[in-house]
């Protein structure tokens, strides 16, 4: 059996594999439940409730296996009241080194009447269930299902025989998440104060998270002398789940001012057991989720990127390596400002002066009006047209439309610039490029010959930039021409004008530089 100070300690009881693994699809095979097991006991949880089992063979062998595997941990199996379920419970538990039985029985009205028990039958059968669990092992935790909502003087009763029938853990479950915070707190008080015995053992706190105030309902109870959390990774469970084990953990971390509870938790595995289990169970954490969520550590605003930049505790209240992240992200979309753009082209080798700043922040931002987030690849190549715009520009695109589909003629409406006057055409090909190509080349005629065309996607979603690449050769000299926009059309269109662009530069040249090679032809059979 755990020991642990009353005062001081809360133990975290965990029952992903059982609780957890009823939300519908969330089933886990055989060795994924091994697994996970596994990093719960090595991140220090106290109790692992491995599953329920008489439920089914798979159950059973799942639970056995646990404990036979367990090296820190409690190992607990679920069980009704009745003997046979009792049984099967602690033939599956009983390799662990530190095995419990956790036996329940709904003790609302509403149970009542399902179990067609009087109040005096199932205190009965509460005294004959908990004394067998009792006489099989010394570890064993009785929950009153639908704790909340059933009467005071009657909770008051089940709970007093319980603890004489050997409970050493009693756990008082919001079962339908029907609670709230002062009335957790209360009911935990009350328990405390009229049950003879109840300072001798622990009382346990199960919150599910209906009216999601699960985490809040947990912590409340915690106030008022309950000393053990269940809990689920993520807060997996029946409904609306569980209270999550990440919340009340750091929870019980960062106000710990307040809140001078600890727990034996590696809080540093967190988010790798939460994204392990989300992978397993098939349930995605939300992005704004507390703790694992994708976004709980970013920040997009510009104002919150400023300060983080300046002082992290002004819009953090942990550390992300406190669960196991390298750090702190700054997403960068239409809400941020200049100082993150600075700090993350700092980070990725492209140091700016002001001038230069200026430039790509007035790109980037035209850009993250059409994409949801920036991301690093797309900053390169905002850099690489920056760049481009830097050369002489005697054609510039004004206006591009195009008409393509399944049915034929796909035609270009072009508007380009040309040394400071705008030209007009509309032309017809064999798909939108190439009506745009040869919009290009009625406009502005050249014997330049279209070597390469390739286009590739910077970064994934349908709203990822592409990455066009023309290849222009004229005369033996060959320049290349890039440009990158969220509609590849647009994109290729800029990347054969900035190939235009240079290859008039090299025109004037006497030598050709790096973008230009000299080639020379022969004939080959």
């Amino acid at each position: 059996m755990t020991t642990t100070s009353k005062q001081d300690r809360v133990l975290i009881f965990d029952t992903t594999l059982r609780d957890g693994e009823q939300s519908p699809g969330a089933t886990m095979s055989h060795n994924e439940k091994l697994e996970i097991a596994a990093m719960l006991d090595e991140m220090g949880v106290d109790i692992i409730e491995a599953g329920f089992p008489i439920a089914s063979e798979g159950d059973f062998e799942a639970v056995s296996d646990i404990a036979k595997a367990s090296k820190n941990s409690v190992i607990c199996g679920l069980a009704r009241a009745n003997f046979k379920d009792i049984d099967r419970c602690w033939e599956a538990v009983k390799h662990a080194a530190q095995p419990r039985i956790h036996t329940f029985i709904g003790t609302s009205p509403l149970h009542r009447d399902i179990t067609a028990l009087s109040m005096d039958a199932m205190a009965d059968q509460i005294h004959e269930t908990v004394s067998h669990a009792r006489n099989l092992t010394d570890n064993v935790q009785w929950s009153p299902m639908d704790a909340i909502r059933t009467e005071h003087d009657y909770l008051c009763r089940v709970v007093e025989i319980a603890i004489k029938a050997g409970a050493t853990t009693i756990n008082i479950p919001d079962t339908v998440g029907y609670t709230i915070p002062r009335e957790s707190a209360d009911i935990i008080r009350m328990l405390l104060e009229r049950v003879p015995g109840a300072d001798d053992v622990i009382f346990a706190t199960h919150c599910h998270n209906d009216l999601g105030m699960a985490t809040a309902n947990a912590l409340a109870a915690v106030e008022a002398g309950a000393r053990q959390i269940e809990c689920t990774i993520n807060g997996l469970g029946e409904r609306a789940g569980n209270t999550a084990l990440e919340e009340v953990v750091m929870a019980l971390k960062v106000r710990h001012d307040v809140m001078p509870y600890d727990t034996g938790i590696d809080t540093t595995k967190i988010m790798g057991i939460s994204r392990r289990v989300s992978q397993v169970s098939g349930f995605p954490v939300q992005f704004n989720k507390a703790i694992v969520g994708k976004n709980a550590f970013a920040h997009e605003s510009g104002i919150h990127q400023d300060g983080m930049l300046k002082n992290k505790e002004t819009f953090e209240i942990m550390r992300p390596q406190d669960i196991g992240l390298s750090g702190t992200s700054l997403p960068l979309g239409k809400h941020s400002g200049r100082a993150a753009l600075r700090a993350k082209l700092e980070d990725m080798g492209y140091p700016m002066a002001d001038n230069q700043l200026k430039d790509v922040f007035v790109r980037f931002k035209d850009l993250a009006d059409r994409k949801k987030e920036v991301f690093d690849d797309d900053l390169i190549a905002l850099l690489r047209d920056a760049g481009a715009a830097d050369q002489n520009e005697r054609i510039k695109v004004k206006f591009l439309r195009v008409i393509c589909g399944t049915e034929a003629p796909q035609s270009a409406d072009l508007t380009l610039e040309v040394d400071g006057v705008d030209k007009q055409i509309t032309c017809q090909g064999d798909g939108p490029v190439d009506a745009t190509f040869k919009a290009i080349k009625e406009i502005f005629p050249t014997t330049a010959r279209l070597q390469l065309y390739q286009v590739h996607a910077v970064t994934e979603g349908t709203d990822a930039q592409a990455t066009v690449s023309v290849r222009l050769e004229e005369d033996g000299k060959i320049v290349t021409g890039q440009s990158s926009d969220t509609d590849t059309v647009v994109a290729s269109a800029k990347a054969y004008v900035n190939a235009m662009n240079r290859l008039l530069v090299r025109r004037e040249k006497s030598a050709p530089d790096s973008d230009v090679k000299t080639v020379k032809y022969t004939d080959t059979v």
